[in-house]
């Protein structure tokens, strides 16, 4: 009997211990065919880990070739644009630099796109650079009626010897008769006060490289006597630099002082809107859009402006023209702070 229960037990032993070996192999098989998947997953991803290295390549290689292309065209059209410039350099004087900032007309009018780089027709002068002040003067032809030589008189003979030293007086002729421009003033002309704000624009690209201050006039009035002592004591005395434009004049755009590190941003406004407005309609647009708060009760936007709006009275210009550059229009209006 108790051999046999010995016999029993031995039995239920070996049945257990084949059991567990069972069940380890059973386990490390299972183990086994684990790690042979997680294998042939690292190998695919090897494979496809070779074949974006390969693709890359591939895509950079392409990319190159494009960047290539590219730059063999830039070098093409700056060619081109080299050679145009010496084509304008029996016109341009040699000492005249013509500022960059002309290539901005061309985001806001596509159709002079294909030109190489944008100049005035016709530039004529010392190339006085590096002044404190420039005073543009844009004039059109009014006929019969001209008052620009009065003008000029009075804007040049009213200064001193030191201040004409500090300051570039530029006059924009802005008539032509280039062909490629047929285009650009069949559309303008449409609109007088469209006109007038694209030569101002461009009048005020021309001038800002010379000068740390940029001064709008017109071809049309008349300069107090020292004006542009006056001036300058006024912005010297200024204690803040943060100021957006001085209005020497009350009247429409004229007699306005701008710091040339801002004409750009002036310019960009005035002709993303040239077609709506007059340019002095734009320049208090773009005060207001600077000075009034997102939201703002108009009333009080209002009062403010007028508050740290910068006026320098009496008005140091007066308007003196009666013929307007508009045919059969006349512009009889007077500065009454003059």
């Amino acid at each position: 009997m108790r051999t046999k229960q010995v016999n029993l037990l031995i039995t239920l032993v070996a049945v257990a211990l084949f059991s567990f070996s069972c069940f380890c192999i059973y386990k490390i098989t299972q183990t086994n065919n684990r790690l042979i998947n997680c294998r042939n997953h690292i190998l695919e991803f090897k494979e496809n880990m070779l074949h974006l290295r390969n693709k890359t390549e591939k895509n950079s290689q392409e990319m190159m070739k494009v960047l290539n292309r590219i730059k063999y065209e830039i070098t093409k059209r700056e060619n081109l644009s080299g050679n145009l410039v010496a084509q304008k350099a029996d016109i341009l004087n040699k000492n005249e630099t013509v500022s960059n900032t002309f290539e901005d007309l061309k985001f806001f009018f596509p159709h002079i796109r294909k030109e190489g780089r944008i100049y005035p027709d016709v530039i004529i002068g010392k190339g006085k650079t590096g002044v404190s002040f420039a005073l543009g003067i844009s004039t059109v032809n009014r006929g019969n009626y001209s008052y620009l030589k009065q003008t000029l008189t009075s804007v040049v003979s009213r200064m001193t010897l030191s201040e004409e030293k500090d300051s570039v007086v530029i006059v924009s002729v802005a008539d032509s008769n280039e062909d490629y421009l047929h285009s650009v003033v069949k559309m303008i002309t449409r609109n007088w006060q469209t006109k007038q704000v694209l030569d101002f624009c461009i009048l005020m690209l021309y001038a800002q490289p010379k000068a740390k201050y940029y001064l709008q006039l017109e071809d049309d009035i008349i300069a107090k006597e020292m004006y542009f002592t006056k001036i300058t004591d006024f912005v010297g005395n200024i204690s803040s630099n943060n100021w957006f434009f001085i209005e020497f004049s009350m009247l429409g755009f004229m007699g306005k002082l701008f710091r040339s590190e801002d004409l750009t941003h002036f310019v960009r406004f005035f002709l993303m809107f040239y077609k709506e407005k007059p340019i002095d309609w734009l320049l208090n647009d773009i005060f207001q859009v600077k000075v009034c708060d997102t939201g703002e009760d108009l009333g009080n936007c209002i009062k403010r402006k007028k508050q740290i709006r910068i006026r320098y009275k009496p008005s140091l210009f007066q308007h003196v023209g009666i013929h307007s550059s508009f045919p059969g229009k006349e512009q009889c209006e007077k500065d009454v702070y003059y």
